[in-house]
């Protein structure tokens, strides 16, 4: 394994020379502009649409569209770069076992019918929408397109200098590396990402009026949704636990959102 690991030594240098994310301070690693993911985004929404039944009237899509429309307005006045370039939609998408909500590159997002009796209240959905619109701010879909990419290319560069090995030693290696770059790279980049959509999010749904301590209950909710769940680090998602004690620790801060924009405590 650690040789295997070792192959992708010729990537770090890359690794942070890209970009710093906006609202956290991590650099990024991003090959793609901010138009050409706006428009992929909006070309991979209308197509996912297409197969679905898009619900456009009715008191719960009114209730996503509000809470969205407001989330984005928050997200424009608190991190302008990118949300101010975005032509923000929110979808209801009638779905009652899909326990789910997304958002694609450019701000395009949708929630599922059956994330609603899970959320329970617009509160706690703000927060779950405050998530998905922070991954699009934050630009994560081009992120983890460009992590990709540059996996890809490291699987080819050590198919190449591998060539020479006997068969199996070389698919062993290869193999390793394929693991290897999983759990040593995607997964903990995919766990930062939610961890930070987490954080983010949690501030936007403040900032946007809704009461940021509802993220509390509507984690501890989300956590008994599902059976077993794979260990934290084979896990693209940060377990309930952690992602309440996350959002514990910075929920001062969120509280000065909320109360500046006319909550009440």
């Amino acid at each position: 394994m650690k040789r295997a690991l070792l192959l992708l030594l010729p990537l770090l240098p890359v690794l942070p020379s890209c970009q710093t994310v906006e609202g956290t301070g991590r650099t990024q690693l991003n090959f793609y502009s901010i138009e050409s993911e706006m428009e992929m985004g909006a070309e991979a929404y209308e197509a996912m649409l297409a197969e679905e039944r898009v619900l456009t009237s009715g008191k719960d899509a009114q209730m996503v569209s509000r809470i969205g429309n407001r989330v984005a307005r928050a997200a424009v006045e608190l991190y302008p770069k990118y949300a101010s370039q975005f032509d923000w939609e929110f979808k209801l998408i009638d779905s009652p076992d899909m326990v789910n909500a997304w958002a694609l590159p450019g701000g395009k997002c949708a929630v599922y019918t059956g994330l609603l009796p899970v959320t329970q209240d617009e509160d706690s959905l703000a927060v779950v929408m405050g998530h998905e619109v922070a991954h699009a701010i934050l630009r994560h879909g081009g992120e983890r397109m460009s992590q990709n990419t540059a996996i890809g290319v490291a699987m080819v560069g050590a198919t190449i200098a591998l060539k020479d090995r006997p068969s199996k030693e070389r698919n062993t290696i290869l193999g390793a590396l394929g693991v290897g770059s999983t759990v040593g790279i995607m997964l903990p980049f995919s766990r930062d990402h939610e961890s930070e959509a987490d954080e983010i999010g949690l501030m936007l749904a403040a900032a946007a009026g809704y009461d940021p301590r509802k993220a509390i209950g509507l984690w501890e909710r989300m956590g008994a949704q599902g059976g077993a769940a794979p260990p934290e680090w084979l896990s693209t998602h940060p377990s309930s636990q952690t992602r309440i004690k996350r959002l514990s620790r910075i929920m001062p801060e969120a509280l000065d959102l909320y109360v500046a924009a006319g909550g009440k405590l």
